[in-house]
């Protein structure tokens, strides 16, 4: 149990009371410090400090005509491949997983 005594700690100063944040009313302020003034100021770079540009660049190059029907036939032939591993994948897959369950069951 406490007592009255525990909680006036937490209590606030009365307003008058010399706190330990205000310097005491018998005693001059402290000078306050001047602004910052910033930083110093820089050089101004050289008029030419910047590398020479070229003002007009040549016009773009043509790039050459595709041929769509080849460009489907293409990607026919990947599809094509890519389903034919896969299905060899799996049928693998299918065969090692039979015989590792038959061997469990056995």
């Amino acid at each position: 149990m406490s007592s009255p005594d525990d909680d006036a700690y937490w209590q606030r100063p009365d307003p008058g009371a010399a706190s330990l944040g205000r310097p005491p009313q018998d005693q001059p302020a402290t000078p306050e410090t001047p602004p910052y003034p910033g930083p110093p100021r820089t050089d101004p770079p050289a008029p030419h400090w910047r590398p020479p540009t070229i003002a007009t660049p040549p016009p773009p190059r043509h790039m050459p005509g595709q041929d769509m029907n080849a460009i489907d036939e293409a990607e026919g032939s990947a599809r094509t491949v890519t389903y034919g591993v896969g299905l060899v994948a799996g049928a693998i897959a299918l065969i090692l997983i039979c015989l590792l369950c038959g061997r469990a069951l056995l």
